[in-house]
């Protein structure tokens, strides 16, 4: 099966004492590429610059199999600057070109879509009424399914109450939506098991919602599972990948077939739980999977 994803792809420079480091990131790129590591090929569709930092994130993709549409940028390629707190959780500012982001939706990016098993969108612009349409319209003609994560950042949004309307829309009749608890406080201002439940009165026929260190909880229909965070060895360096691994991961379970039961959806689950906490083992938002700790000084992962 073939996975389009469709969002946000940019420089992230993170700056705390010991300096500052740059790594190709955007919550919809890091989902493209831990589903082509986790065998699922994938297409993303994003905006880009004409300028060096593109450049660099064209070149991460192509090693890591991800076949790219990209729109162009006037403004240049989106950059998101965070600044790093004692516990690893990021606090951002975004550049002109992640505020005023746009997605062109033009012959090649239908027919992708149209091609498609499943199309994923995550830190997309929904409060943009015109881009939430112009991205339903796409996806209208193909018969892939639909995976969301609305994604906000309080840097990009102009909008919140237009925001939802766009998000909603597309989670309708969606085959699986994240959400976490910052989106059901920003997005919301309301718990996040109460988001849970009203996606799904929404339509949407999966929610996975993540909890940080609390795990994670999914619900399809009548099965309601949930998982703490995986105990695996080495300590906690960086959480900034572990939403996107923990969607990328479920995703790829889904591709492989539908679960059918509770357990199946637990198995489901504790793969996204892994991927989450092997993730925030090292620096940087790359999908790791727990073999990736297998012998390793854990004491020098992400120095």
């Amino acid at each position: 099966m073939t996975v389009v994803v469709v969002g946000d792809a940019l420089i992230d420079e993170l700056r705390d004492g010991h300096g500052v480091r740059e790594f190709v990131g955007g919550a919809a790129l890091n989902v493209a590429v831990g589903l082509s590591r986790l065998g699922v090929p994938a297409t993303l569709v994003a905006m880009l610059g004409d300028d060096e930092p593109a450049s660099r994130v064209r070149r991460y993709l192509a090693d890591f199999g991800v076949d790219l549409l990209a729109t162009p940028s006037l403004l240049g390629t989106a950059r998101a600057v965070s600044t790093r707190s004692g516990a690893g959780e990021p606090v951002y500012e975004f550049n002109e070109a992640s505020q005023k982001r746009r997605i062109r939706f033009g012959e090649a990016e239908r027919k992708a879509f149209a091609d498609a098993d499943l199309v994923v969108v995550s830190c997309f612009a929904f409060d943009d009424a015109a881009q939430a349409a112009e991205l339903a319209d796409a996806i209208a003609g193909a018969a892939a399914s639909v995976a969301v994560d609305p994604n906000p950042r309080t840097g990009m949004m102009h909008d919140t109450d237009e925001f939802v309307r766009g998000f909603e829309r597309l989670a309708a009749g969606a085959a699986l939506v994240k959400v976490g608890e910052d989106d059901a406080v920003l997005l919301y201002d309301e718990r996040l098991d109460a988001l849970r439940a009203h996606l799904v009165d929404v339509g949407a026929r999966a929610v996975l919602a993540t909890e940080g260190a609390a795990g994670a909880t999914i619900e399809a229909g009548d099965v309601v599972v949930t998982r703490p965070i995986s105990n695996l060895p080495g300590r906690i360096v960086d959480t900034m990948g572990a939403g996107d691994a923990a969607f990328a991961a479920t995703i790829a379970a889904l591709v492989a077939g539908t679960p059918a039961t509770a357990e199946d959806w637990e198995a489901v689950l504790q793969s996204a739980m892994d991927a989450a906490a092997a993730t925030c083992r090292f620096e940087g938002a790359l999908l790791r999977t727990p073999s990736a700790l297998d012998s390793l000084d854990l004491d020098r992962i992400g120095t």
